[in-house]
C-alpha cells in the first residue's frame, strides 16, 4: 500500500491547482426592489421588535409566549428540519474525500475431475473522484444554502407562532370582556322588564311595553352562549399552541382578565430594514442560493470526471497463509469517464435547474413585495382602528346618558318605553362594538409587529 501514497499526493495537488474551477454561475445576492420610505403616518425611528409582546405588559401573555417558544411542535418539526439539513450537508461533503471499501468471502468449489478446494480472499477498495469542475462544491454550497432556509424557516414560525399566540390570547380576553359587558346590561334590562310589569300591575304600562321588555333581555341573553363558546375555543387554541392537550388552560384562563392595550406608538424603521429582518425573506433568498448552486451541479456532468482507483487484496487456499506476500495483489491508477451521448438529458437537466433557480428568483421578489404589503396595511389597520376606537368611545358615553334620560322620561310620563328600548339597545351595541375595536386595535398591533419579522431574535434555543 505505500507504493499508493504518491500517486494520491499527485492527485491532491492537481485537486488543489484546479481548487477555484467550478463551473455554473456564481451566486450574486439580489436587489431588493423597495421603496425609501413608508406611507403616510408611519411612526418615526429604528424598529424595535425583539420580544415585542413584552410591551403589552401583560404577565401572562409573556408567560405563554415563552411557553410556546419551548413547547410548540411546529417549531420542533422545524428544528428537526434545521438538523435535517444541516445532516444534508455533511452527506454532500463527504464527496470531497476517498471512499473506501473492505470486502472479503470464503468458497469452495469443485473441479470436473471431483477435486475440491477451498478459496478466501480479503481486500481493500479505495476510490477518489477529483472534483476538477467543482460539482461537488456546488452540491456542497446548495447544502449550505438549503441549511440556511431551514435555519429561517425556524426563525419565520417562531415570527407566526408568537403573533398566533398573541393574537388568541387578545380574542380570549375580549370574549371575556364582551360577557361582562352582556351580563352588565342583561342585569340592567331585567330590572327594566321588572319595572315594566310593576306598572303593569297598577296599569301605568300596557302588555305590549311588558313584552318588549322581556323579548330584549331575552336576545341579550341569547348572546352569552355563542361567547362562552368563542372564548373556550380560543383556549383551546392556546393550549395546543404550547404544545399541550387543550383544556390545559381552562383553570388559567376561565377567569375574566384585562384586555392587553396595544402600545401607543410602534417605530417601523425604513423598508431597506425588513429585507434584513424578515427570516422568510432570508429563507427565500437562502432557497435562491440553492437552486443556483443546483445549476453549476447540472453544468458539471458535461465536462469528464477523473475517479483515482486503488485496489490490495490477498487471496489463498488458506486462511493461516491468507495473508502471506505470495497471496498479495495490488493495483492503482486514474481513470476517466466522460459522456458522450445521453439523449439530451444532461442539457434538459441544465434548463430544469435554470428554470428552478429563475422560479426561486420570482419567489424571493413576491415574498418582498408580500413583506412590504403586510406592513403597509397593518400601518393603515391600525391608525384607522386607533381613530374608530376614539369614536365608540364618545358613542358609549351618549348612549350611556342616553337611557338615563330615557328612563327618566319615561317614569314621568314624557316618553314611550320603545324610546327606553332603544336606548338600551344602542348602548349595549356600542359597547360590544368598542369591545371588538379595542381587540382589533391590539390584533392589529400584533399584525405590524408579526409584518416586521419581529419575535425570533431573542428566542432561539
Amino acid at each position: 500500500m505505500s507504493s499508493l501514497r504518491p500517486t494520491f499526493l499527485r492527485a491532491a495537488a492537481v485537486a488543489l491547482l484546479c481548487g477555484g474551477c467550478a463551473v455554473g454561475p456564481s451566486y450574486h445576492s439580489p436587489v431588493a426592489d423597495v421603496p425609501q420610505n413608508w406611507g403616510a403616518g408611519a411612526p418615526a425611528g429604528a424598529a424595535s421588535t425583539a420580544l415585542w409582546w413584552h410591551g403589552f405588559n401583560d404577565p401572562e401573555l409573556t408567560s405563554l409566549a415563552e411557553r410556546a417558544l419551548k413547547g410548540n411542535l411546529d417549531v420542533q418539526i422545524a428544528e428537526s428540519r434545521l438538523r435535517q439539513a444541516r445532516a444534508a450537508r455533511r452527506v454532500a461533503a463527504g464527496g470531497f474525500w476517498p471512499a473506501i471499501t473492505a470486502s472479503g468471502s470464503a468458497q469452495r468449489g469443485a473441479t470436473s475431475g471431483g477435486a475440491s478446494a477451498n478459496t478466501f480472499q480479503a481486500g481493500l477498495d479505495a476510490i477518489w473522484e477529483l472534483d476538477l469542475f467543482g460539482g461537488v462544491r456546488r452540491s456542497v454550497e446548495s447544502a449550505e444554502a438549503s441549511s440556511e432556509a431551514a435555519k429561517a424557516g425556524l426563525d419565520d414560525v417562531r415570527v407566526s407562532l408568537v403573533a398566533e399566540v398573541a393574537f388568541d390570547y387578545v380574542q380570549a380576553r375580549s370574549f371575556q370582556e364582551q360577557i361582562a359587558i352582556a351580563r352588565e346590561n342583561l342585569s340592567s334590562q331585567r330590572h327594566t322588564a321588572d319595572i315594566v310589569h310593576q306598572r303593569l300591575k297598577v296599569g301605568f304600562s300596557s302588555a305590549l311595553d311588558a313584552a318588549n321588555a322581556d323579548a330584549q333581555a331575552a336576545t341579550t341573553a341569547a348572546t352569552l352562549s355563542p361567547l362562552d363558546t368563542a372564548l373556550r375555543q380560543a383556549i383551546h387554541a392556546l393550549s395546543v399552541l404550547i404544545g399541550r392537550p387543550p383544556d390545559e388552560l381552562l383553570g388559567e384562563l376561565s377567569q375574566p382578565g384585562v384586555l392587553p392595550p396595544a402600545p401607543p406608538a410602534i417605530p417601523v424603521g425604513l423598508p431597506s430594514d425588513l429585507v434584513r429582518r424578515r427570516p422568510d425573506i432570508h429563507a427565500a433568498e437562502a432557497q435562491l442560493h440553492a437552486a443556483t448552486a443546483q445549476v453549476g451541479v447540472a453544468v458539471s456532468d458535461f465536462f469528464p470526471k477523473f475517479p483515482l482507483t486503488a485496489a490490495v487484496g490477498y487471496q489463498g487456499s488458506l486462511m493461516r497463509t491468507l495473508f502471506a506476500t505470495g497471496n498479495r495483489t495490488w493495483s492503482v491508477g486514474p481513470g476517466v469517464t466522460w459522456p458522450i451521448l445521453q439523449g439530451g438529458s444532461t442539457l434538459a437537466n441544465v434548463r430544469l435547474q435554470q428554470a428552478l433557480r429563475d422560479q426561486s428568483y420570482l419567489t424571493y421578489r413576491k415574498t418582498v413585495l408580500v413583506a412590504l404589503q403586510e406592513v403597509e396595511d397593518s400601518l393603515v389597520a391600525l391608525g384607522n382602528e386607533q381613530d374608530h376606537g376614539k369614536a365608540l368611545a364618545e358613542a358609549v358615553i351618549q348612549n350611556r346618558r342616553a337611557v338615563d334620560l330615557a328612563k327618566h322620561l319615561y317614569s314621568e310620563g314624557q316618553a314611550d318605553f320603545l324610546s327606553v328600548l332603544d336606548a338600551q339597545r344602542l348602548l349595549y351595541t356600542s359597547q360590544i362594538a368598542l369591545a371588538q375595536s379595542r381587540q382589533a386595535e391590539s390584533a392589529d398591533a400584533i399584525a405590524l409587529y408579526k409584518a416586521l419579522g419581529g419575535g425570533w431574535e431573542d428566542s432561539r434555543g
